[in-house]
C-alpha cells in the first residue's frame, strides 16, 4: 500500500490534472486513522440520536422490555455480524467492501451476479440510511421551536425544506472540509460520550418523578401496535436494528487508511462494541426519567424527545439545552453517512456498475474527496425526501428500507463464506476461529428474520398515508438495478477491480500466509475496457 499523501503535496498543475480523472485504491491518500474509522463508525450509529428519532417505534411495540432488551439483543448480533464481516475485511481490505467480498468469494461463474447484487444493496442502504438521518435531523431541528410554541405543528413543506437545509450542511462539510474528517470524527466521539454522561446526571437530578425499576426492566405492554404481544416485541427492534447499521459502511473508506486489513476490522467490531454499551448508559436513565407513553406517542411529528427532555427538566431552557447536544450529534450523523456513502458511489462506479458510471467515477484531488459521487449521494436522498409528500410514515419507510438494504448486504458475503466452507478466512489476521460457523450462521438467520419484520407496518390497522412503503423503495431500486443489468452489465460488468494477492488462491481465496504479514496487493482498473 502506498504511504501518506494529501492533495498540498500535488503542485498546481499536477493537481489540476489528476483533480478529475479515475483513479486505482493506490493513488487514494491514506490520511485515515483506526480510531478515525472508529469515529465515523461511531458517527454514523449516533447512538443517542438514533435511539431518540426512533424511540416512538419501539413504545409502540412493546414499551420498556423492548427499547432496554430488544437494545441488548440486537447489539449482540450486530457485534457477531461486524466481527463475520471484520474478518472478510482482514482479507479483501477495499473500498468496494461487501460487494467486492462477494465478488471474491463466490465462484468465477457467479461472482460478477454476486457483486452487481451485493452493490446495489450496499449503495441503496448507504443513500437511504444518509436519507434518514438527515431526514430525522431535519424533524429535530423542526420539533425544538414547539418547545418554546407548543401549538406549532411543522407542516409537509417545512419538513422537507429542513431536511434539504440539513443535507446542504452535510454536503458543504464533506465537500470543503474533507481533510479535517479525522478532527471531526474524533470530536464526535469525545462530544457523543460526554452528552450522554450529561443526560445521565441531568435527567435523574432534575426529574421530580421517576418510574419504579420494575417498570424501566420488566414493563412490557404492546396494546398500541395492534399485533399479537410476541411478534410486536421484534417488530419494535428496527429501533436498536436501525440505529445499529453504519458499522459495514466503514468499509468504504479502506483505501484511506494505511494498514486497512488491520485496522479497519478493529474499528469496526470496537465501535458496535462502544456503540452497544453506551445505548444501554443512555436508555436506562431516560426510562427511569419517561413521561407517560401516550403523551409521547401523541406527538404531531414522531419526534418527541425534545417534549421529553422538558418535561423532565421542568424548563424550557433545560429541554432545548439537552435536545441540543443531540441536534450536534446527528449533524456528524449525517456528515459521516454521507462520506460513507460518496466512497460506495466512487467505488461502485468505478466498476462501471451505475449509470453514469464515467461521472461518479471521478475523484477531485484538490478537495480530496469524490466530488460527483458525493453530489449524486446528495441528490438522490433529497428526492426519496419528496415521499414524505405522499405518506406521514416515510420516515419510518427510510429506516425500513435502510436497515433492508444494509442487512442483506452484510449477510451475502457472510452466507457465501459459509457455503465455501470459510476457506478465504482461514488465516485471517482477525479470526474468528472455532465459533466461526456459529457466529455466520446466527447472523444469517437474524438478517432474514429482519428482512420481514422490518417491511412491517409499526402497527396495525394502517391506512395509505401511514402505510410503510420501505417494500416499494426497495422494489423501485430493484427495478432500476435489474433494468441497468440487462441494459449494461450483464454483457460487460466483470465484477469489482481485479486484485491479485499473493499467496491467494485465486477463486477461494484461501491464503498461503498467515500472521500479521501485510498482504501485497496489485490493483487493475478495468473501467478503461
Amino acid at each position: 500500500m502506498s504511504g501518506t499523501s494529501s492533495p498540498g503535496g500535488f503542485e498546481a498543475a499536477d493537481a489540476l490534472k489528476h483533480s478529475n480523472s479515475r483513479v486505482k485504491q493506490e493513488d487514494l491518500p491514506k490520511n485515515l486513522s483506526m480510531v478515525s474509522i472508529m469515529g465515523l463508525s461511531f458517527a454514523i450509529m449516533a447512538v443517542p440520536f438514533g435511539l431518540s428519532t426512533t424511540l416512538s417505534l419501539s413504545l409502540t411495540n412493546g414499551q420498556s422490555v423492548t427499547v432496554l432488551w430488544g437494545w441488548v439483543l440486537v447489539s449482540l448480533i450486530s457485534l457477531g455480524i461486524a466481527a463475520s464481516l471484520a474478518e472478510i475485511c482482514a482479507v479483501y481490505p477495499t473500498a468496494g467492501g461487501v460487494y467486492y467480498w462477494s465478488a471474491m468469494l463466490s465462484t468465477p461463474k457467479y461472482r460478477a451476479l454476486a457483486s452487481w447484487i451485493t452493490g446495489w444493496l450496499t449503495l441503496v442502504g448507504n443513500w437511504t440510511v444518509t436519507l434518514s438521518i438527515c431526514f430525522s435531523t431535519g424533524q429535530l431541528f423542526l420539533s425544538a421551536i414547539s418547545i418554546f410554541i407548543e401549538d406549532y405543528v411543522p407542516n409537509t413543506w417545512q419538513t422537507v425544506l429542513m431536511f434539504w437545509a440539513v443535507m446542504a450542511v452535510c454536503t458543504g462539510v464533506n465537500a470543503f472540509f474533507s481533510k479535517h474528517l479525522n478532527l471531526l470524527n474524533t470530536i464526535c466521539m469525545i462530544w457523543t460520550a460526554a452528552s450522554v454522561l450529561i443526560f445521565l446526571i441531568v435527567l435523574l437530578v432534575t426529574a421530580k418523578q421517576r418510574n419504579t425499576a420494575s417498570y424501566v426492566f420488566a414493563h412490557y405492554d404492546a396494546t398500541a401496535s395492534g399485533y399479537p404481544s410476541g411478534w410486536s416485541f421484534f417488530v419494535g427492534l428496527l429501533q436498536a436494528a436501525y440505529t445499529l447499521t453504519g458499522y459495514g459502511m466503514v468499509a468504504s473508506l479502506c483505501e484511506e487508511v494505511q494498514n486497512p486489513h488491520r485496522e479497519v476490522p478493529k474499528a469496526m467490531v470496537l465501535s458496535v462494541l462502544m456503540a452497544g454499551l453506551t445505548g444501554i448508559v443512555y436508555i436506562i436513565p431516560l426510562l427511569f426519567v419517561l413521561p407517560e407513553v401516550k403523551i409521547i406517542l401523541s406527538v404531531a411529528n414522531g419526534q418527541p424527545i425534545g417534549l421529553i427532555f422538558t418535561m423532565v427538566t421542568g424548563s424550557k431552557a433545560g429541554g432545548m439545552g439537552l435536545l441540543a447536544l443531540i441536534l450536534v450529534i446527528a449533524l456528524f450523523a449525517g456528515t459521516g453517512a454521507l462520506t460513507a456513502a460518496s466512497r460506495c458511489t466512487f467505488a461502485f462506479a468505478r466498476d462501471g456498475a451505475i449509470p453514469g458510471s464515467r461521472w461518479w467515477s471521478q475523484y477531485n484531488y484538490r478537495l480530496n474527496v469524490p466530488l460527483y459521487g458525493l453530489l449524486l449521494s446528495s441528490a438522490i436522498c433529497c428526492l426519496l425526501g419528496l415521499i414524505y409528500f405522499g405518506s406521514n410514515a416515510a420516515f419510518q419507510s427510510f429506516v425500513g428500507v435502510a436497515t433492508i438494504c444494509l442487512s442483506t448486504s452484510y449477510g451475502f458475503p457472510i452466507l457465501v463464506n459459509i457455503l465455501n466452507k470459510r476457506k478465504a478466512v482461514a488465516r485471517s489476521t482477525f479470526s474468528l476461529g472455532k465459533f466461526g460457523y456459529f457466529i455466520n450462521i446466527a447472523t444469517v438467520v437474524w438478517i432474514i428474520l429482519s428482512v420481514v419484520l422490518f417491511c412491517m407496518p409499526v402497527s396495525i390497522p394502517v391506512e395509505a398515508a401511514g402505510m410503510n412503503y420501505a417494500s416499494v423503495v426497495f422494489m423501485g431500486f430493484a427495478v432500476v438495478s435489474v433494468v441497468w443489468y440487462a441494459v449494461r452489465g450483464r454483457g460487460r460488468f466483470k465484477g469489482p477491480e481485479e486484485v491479485f494477492i499473493e499467496g491467494v488462491d485465486e477463486y477461494s481465496g484461501a491464503s498461503s500466509r498467515g500472521g500479521d504479514e501485510e498482504v501485497a496487493v496489485e490493483s487493475k482498473d478495468l473501467t478503461h475496457k
